[in-house]
């Protein structure tokens, strides 16, 4: 009986998320300009990954804060200084362009998942600030911002997750977060379809 409660206790330990320091000692956080306020971010976005655990959506692990550039995943994931007082809009955005690399890392189910997408959204916005800069990234967004708003509702709640996603909705991509709030469990079951959700979602 000994025996057995010990090799519950050793399973239930392996079985425990990452400790915070390690999550977010794996991460190599760059500035471009070393300004107070990337700076701030930077700690900003070190606490948050504390506090969430985020670790199962990690595709890179390393990161550069630029204040004058708009946030992109590739070929550096990039963020911005623009949250400093929106915890949970900076940490969404994180993971926004996390699942860019889960997708990019998929390019062939991605693309059977958008060219889908097109049967059942024949028309999607392009530009700013209801759609992304071409048809095909409009597309791609869709399963991006779908992606992001289910490793939100993980990590934060869906109360949280949902006013970040109404954040967005008035911010950019506006369009594209509008149908997935609409049809949040018609774009799941199309990712799950294509075998394009990550673990833990």
């Amino acid at each position: 009986m000994r025996s057995l409660l010990m090799l519950f206790m050793v399973i239930g330990l392996g079985c425990r998320s990452a400790p915070p320091a390690r999550r977010t000692a794996a991460i190599d956080i760059a500035l471009v300009h070393d300004s107070v306020p990337e700076q701030q971010t930077r700690e900003q976005l070190r606490r948050l990954l504390e506090q969430f655990d985020v670790s199962p959506w990690l595709y890179t692990r390393t990161i550069q804060i630029d204040e004058r550039a708009i946030p992109h995943s590739h070929p550096v994931l990039t963020l911005h200084t623009r949250h400093l007082a929106q915890d949970m809009q900076l940490l969404s955005t994180f993971v926004h362009e996390e699942m860019h690399w889960f997708l990019d890392e998929r390019a062939e189910a991605t693309q059977r998942a958008m060219a889908e997408l097109r049967e059942l959204y024949p028309t999607l916005p392009v530009g700013f600030p209801d759609g992304a800069r071409d048809l095909e990234s409009s597309y791609l967004h869709v399963l991006v911002n779908a992606l992001e708003y289910a490793a939100m509702q993980r990590v934060a709640g869906r109360d949280t997750a949902t006013r970040v996603l109404d954040f967005w909705v008035n911010d950019h991509y506006r369009a594209l977060y509008r149908i997935v709030l609409k049809d949040e469990a018609r774009i799941r079951e199309l990712l799950v379809r294509h075998g394009l959700v990550p673990e833990g979602l």
